[in-house]
């Protein structure tokens, strides 16, 4: 008799196991770009870059995440207070959890800022405002109804977005 109740003991922590691990595997949210409820909730409301504090515009953020839950986030700040040198390359934040390539070239996780500059150059910047990335960017002429930021996903290959302009990012 002892026996019989060591296996449904067995059986039903066996069943719980299965059902708690089945409720954490629905709470983990899918891979891909984030839905704008999200983003809001996850990227700061103001950022530090050059030795300021700027408001972060949420309304133009975007991020996606990867499938171990890792994010990757952009969006707008507003750059008034900043000298014209450092604002004509700074027009928002990035930050990410994981290694990127931007263009073809690495970044490393942190936090960054970038800006689409004249010229054809995308740069990013650490929070010193130093350069440690600067890549050509793409235009698209055919985007319909452009927007300040946004991130769209080409088959797990990411273009960030500003207005036309735009680089392509591949999470490592």
């Amino acid at each position: 008799m002892r026996y019989a109740s060591i296996r449904v003991f067995l059986a039903v922590a066996s069943f719980v196991l299965f059902l708690t691990g089945s409720a954490f595997s629905e709470d983990k949210k899918p891979a891909g770009v984030l839905a704008s409820a999200e983003t809001k909730q996850v990227v700061p409301s103001s950022y530090f870059f050059r030795g300021q504090s700027a408001s972060v515009q949420l309304r133009n953020s975007a991020g996606f995440r990867r499938a171990d839950g890792t994010l990757f986030l952009a969006a707008l700040v507003d750059t008034s207070g900043y000298a014209a040198d450092v604002a004509a390359k700074y027009q928002g934040l990035l930050i990410t959890e994981f290694s990127v390539d931007i263009g073809g070239k690495t970044l490393p996780p942190g936090a960054y800022g970038f800006g689409f500059a004249a010229g054809n150059q995308f740069f990013v910047q650490d929070v010193g405002a130093h350069d440690q990335l600067q890549v050509a960017w793409q235009e698209d002429a055919a985007l319909q109804r452009p927007v300040p930021l946004q991130l769209k996903d080409t088959a797990g290959v990411y273009r960030l977005y500003g207005g036309r302009k735009w680089v392509e990012i591949k999470a490592h």
